[in-house]
């Protein structure tokens, strides 16, 4: 879906992380939520670009619309 998320199972047990590191979508995500904006994501994780963080954003949308049965 995005090439700057991936998952492989020899990495973080293959939860999804940005391409080319181990930080998952989900730790990205979770400091967003606790109320940190994009540029202080970016000084807590040097290798990031603006872009991973748009994409991991992109990728909880994606899976936001994911339909389950309850």
């Amino acid at each position: 879906m995005n090439l700057r998320i991936t998952s492989d199972p020899n990495v973080c047990g293959g939860e999804p992380c940005i391409k080319g590191t181990r930080i998952p979508v989900r730790v990205i995500l979770s400091h967003l939520a606790a109320g940190e904006d994009y540029d202080t994501v970016l000084k807590n994780f040097p290798r990031l670009e603006h872009e991973d963080i748009l994409a991991c954003i992109e990728y909880a949308a994606y899976l936001s619309t994911e339909k389950v049965a309850l």
